[in-house]
């Protein structure tokens, strides 16, 4: 039994952040990580042409701003380096190769029991550690919703988490479901190659531009939320036209409103709508059943297609391990449970919240620890 004063579970941006924000206010803690390096989603899990989707300004780590000569919208591989760098500079060493298999609090002890394999060693490995956080973040594994007779379809299917460029699908009829962030860049950037692609869009969403998000992340600091998004949903009509033609309309919350209350996201687009009105990409409503390589749309079209691509979001593994799940609060105490319990990057509110966590964490941390000393 190793005890530690504070375990953190993932060495992704949030766990970095963790750690960081813990180390600056000189409270020990052991970061553990089940791949063999950090941010493995970023580096494995995550296609080519990837930028982050907002200005740099509202993506940086706590205390430590991205170099002035950095994009102002961050490429993957630009982001990968900065997370490498951010590591050196706090003097992060994670615990690689370390899965957790189970975390239960012991009452008697008031210590987090923490049960992991070393992956590499195939040994068992436990900790008493008197602070946990959760740091996995919400995109444990990739979710595929259940469709009848998807299990028929004699082509490809795969996750957008193994998706990586358009280059090998050129010449493919292939259809993109899920019309967020990932799936309307995925199917622009198969267009780009060659392919033959369709999106499913199936709700209401916001399309925007990376400026005008902008513009309304820097304005609703000094003006209310409901005249930014009335502001920037004028101008985005203006931008973009009526797209209910082509099966895509707004939602009535404006998107700001919408992103602070349910935590999606608007669509940043970077070219697909002006395919999409050019009938390079084509657009069809829910799936509502596969039977071989004929998808059936609600409305009554049906399309043959080569190749699936599920850009349906992730689902979390926390609950496979952790024994009482999650704190079960809303924003903004989302981040503190009980007994020393805390999660950080679950709060749908992209970098600039897994800062916010981190730095809430670390300073709730010192309190208590604090408080004990007293």
């Amino acid at each position: 039994m190793e005890e530690v004063v504070v375990l953190i579970v993932g060495a992704g941006p949030a766990g970095l952040a963790t750690a960081a924000c813990l180390a600056r206010r000189s409270i020990p803690y052991l970061l553990v990580e089940r791949d063999g390096c950090s941010a493995s989603l970023w580096r494995h899990r995550a296609y080519d042409r990837l930028k982050l989707h907002l200005a740099k300004e509202f993506c940086a780590l706590p205390y430590m701003p991205y170099p002035e000569d950095t994009p102002t919208y961050v490429p993957k591989k630009v982001f990968v380096d900065y997370l490498d760098a951010y590591a050196e500079h706090f003097g992060i060493q994670p615990r690689y190769h370390t899965s957790v298999e189970s975390a239960e609090y012991d009452e008697g002890e008031g210590r987090w029991v923490v049960a992991t394999r070393d992956t590499a060693a195939g040994t068992e490995i436990r900790y008493a550690a008197r602070f946990l956080v959760v740091a996995t973040g919400e995109n444990g594994v990739g979710w595929i919703p259940e469709i009848p007779g998807l299990d028929s379809f004699p082509g490809e299917v795969l996750h957008s988490s193994t998706y990586m460029s358009g280059g090998r699908h050129a010449g493919k009829r292939v259809l993109v479901v899920g019309s967020g962030n990932s799936g309307m860049e995925i199917a622009y950037d198969l267009a780009c190659h060659g392919a033959d692609a369709s999106i499913v869009v199936r709700s209401p969403i916001h399309i925007l531009t990376k400026e005008l998000i902008r513009f309304g992340m820097t304005l609703v600091q000094h003006v209310p939320v409901a005249i930014v998004d009335s502001l920037i949903v004028t101008v985005a009509n203006f931008i973009f036209g009526d797209l209910s033609r082509y099966g895509i309309v707004r939602p009535k919350p404006g998107p700001l409103r919408q992103k602070s209350k349910t935590g999606r996201s608007s669509v940043i687009d970077v070219g697909t709508v002006g395919l999409i009105k050019k009938g390079i990409i084509k657009v069809f409503q829910e799936v509502t059943n596969v039977i071989g390589k004929k998808v059936e749309f609600k409305g009554g079209e049906e399309r043959y297609f080569d190749t699936i691509v599920f850009a349906t979001g992730y689902k979390t593994t926390v609950n496979l391990w952790l024994k009482d799940g999650l704190p079960e609060k809303d924003y903004p105490n989302h981040w503190k449970g009980d007994n020393g319990l805390y999660c950080v990057g679950f709060a749908k509110r992209g970098l600039a919240g897994i800062s916010m966590d981190a730095k809430n964490i670390a300073n709730d941390i010192v309190s208590a620890e604090d408080l004990l000393s007293g």
